[in-house]
C-alpha cells in the first residue's frame, strides 16, 4: 500500500517538474523572440506610395472645388481608399492586419461579467467615490477651520 502512494507521489513530482520545464521553455521562447522589421525596397515603395496617395487625395479635394462637393468628396475618398489598399499590401499593413485579428481572437477569450455583476460592481464604485468625496470634503473643512480660524485667527 505504501509503495503505491510513494509511486503516485513520484509520478506527481515528475509531472510537476515537466510542467515547470515546459513553462520555463515557453517563457524563454517568449523572452528571446525579437521584433523583426522588413526593410525591403518594395515595401518602402509601397509605404511611400500610400503616403503619396493620401497627399494626392488631399490635393484632389482642393483642386476639384470648382467641380462641386460631390467630385471633391469622390476624389478624396477614392484616394484614401487606394492609400489604405496599398498600405495593407505592404509588410507593415499585413502585420497590422495580423495584430487586429489576434486582438479580436483574444477579446473572444475574455470572460465578461454578467449584467448583475457589472451593475453591482458599478454601484460599489459609485458608493466608494461618494464616500471618498465626503471624506475629502470633511478633511478640507477641518483643515480650513484648524489653520484659518484657530491658528491664524482669520475669521470669515
Amino acid at each position: 500500500m505504501r509503495a503505491r502512494y510513494e509511486n503516485s507521489g513520484l509520478v506527481l513530482l515528475k509531472k510537476r517538474k515537466s510542467e515547470r520545464h515546459l513553462t520555463s521553455a515557453r517563457l524563454s521562447i517568449m523572452a528571446t523572440s525579437q521584433v523583426q522589421t522588413v526593410n525591403t525596397s518594395a515595401d518602402k515603395i509601397k509605404l511611400f506610395a500610400s503616403v503619396a496617395l493620401v497627399l494626392l487625395s488631399l490635393v484632389a479635394y482642393y483642386v476639384l472645388a470648382k467641380q462641386g462637393p460631390v467630385f471633391q468628396w469622390l476624389g478624396l475618398v477614392t484616394g484614401l481608399v487606394l492609400a489604405v489598399v496599398v498600405f495593407l499590401m505592404s509588410e507593415s499593413g499585413k502585420m497590422l492586419t495580423a495584430f487586429g485579428q489576434d486582438s479580436i481572437r483574444e477579446m473572444k477569450k475574455v470572460v465578461w461579467p454578467a449584467r448583475r455583476e457589472a451593475i453591482q460592481m458599478t454601484l460599489y464604485v459609485f458608493v466608494f467615490v461618494v464616500m471618498m468625496a465626503v471624506f475629502l470634503w470633511l478633511t478640507d473643512k477641518m483643515l480650513e477651520w484648524l489653520f484659518y480660524d484657530l491658528i491664524l485667527g482669520w475669521k470669515k
